[in-house]
């Protein structure tokens, strides 16, 4: 293999070039966004990585160390390189910020899940636009509430791709017990691996302050989140209203 290759800069304007170990990774996720190694399962190891592309063990463990920095595989000291799942304990609340003021999620025990709709439908120019979709495309739109020690505290709105999520109904949203994203990849093959979120304050309306069990007007916290697979393909949008009267939005910034 080549030591890089030439590819085109965003603008057109002049050639860039990949380093090796770059093009291995894209070959990795190439392999992960196909479904070659499910998410848990064990992926070659560097030394059969090195033989199968026809480069170093460096030049794979490079390659893989960036995935692992990006928490798409995860090393275990000699057992070898996982690929990350959302059902293993100490990644399910990876994207979930909303903390309890007191204790932790795990001593606050599981949310519990009320589906209110789910419906297959066509994207609207905006939503398709988030989901790289073109308008009028199937989705399948959820709306739920997620409730902390029987505290309604999560109204959630989600948008998914229709071809992918074909099939989705509300009793498996609301009856799976681990995490949605862990039953993304069980039942339809979907690895979340990474989220942006924007971040306002708004006050309740009439329907969400009915939902929410709160006063109209009440400040709540909005985060819209638009989750991606592997090479960037968004395949989630969901926008959700946090009280905040006993739970905290928390980051660890580094």
């Amino acid at each position: 293999m080549a030591a890089a290759t030439p590819t085109e800069t965003a603008d057109g304007q002049a050639p860039a070039f990949s380093p090796l170990y770059q093009q291995i990774k894209g070959l990795i996720l190439q392999s992960l966004q196909a479904g070659e190694w499910k998410p848990g399962e064990a992926i070659p190891s560097e030394m059969d990585l090195a033989a199968r592309y026809r480069v170093s063990q460096g030049t794979v463990r490079k390659a893989i160390d960036e995935l692992a920095a990006g928490n798409l595989v995860v090393r275990r000291q000699g057992k070898g390189t996982f690929v990350a799942t959302h059902a293993e304990q100490h990644v399910q609340y990876r994207f979930l910020k909303l903390m309890p003021d007191e204790g932790d999620l795990d001593s606050e025990g599981p949310a519990h899940r009320t589906v209110l709709e789910c419906k297959r439908t066509r994207a609207s120019a905006e939503i398709a636009r988030a989901l790289q979709l073109r308008t009028g495309d199937a989705v399948v739109q959820l709306r739920r509430v997620l409730a902390f020690r029987d505290v309604p505290t999560i109204l959630e709105d989600l948008w998914l791709p229709g071809a992918a999520f074909k099939g989705l109904t509300a009793e498996q949203m609301a009856g799976y017990q681990g995490p949605t994203y862990a039953m993304y990849e069980v039942e339809f093959g979907v690895q979340m691996v990474r989220a942006e979120e924007k971040i306002r304050a708004l006050a309740a309306d009439a329907q969400q302050a009915a939902i929410l069990d709160v006063a109209k007007g009440t400040p709540l916290l909005s985060v819209e989140r638009l989750a991606y697979t592997y090479n960037d393909v968004p395949m989630e949008l969901r926008r959700g209203l946090y009280r905040t009267d006993t739970h905290h939005y928390r980051n660890e910034l580094s």
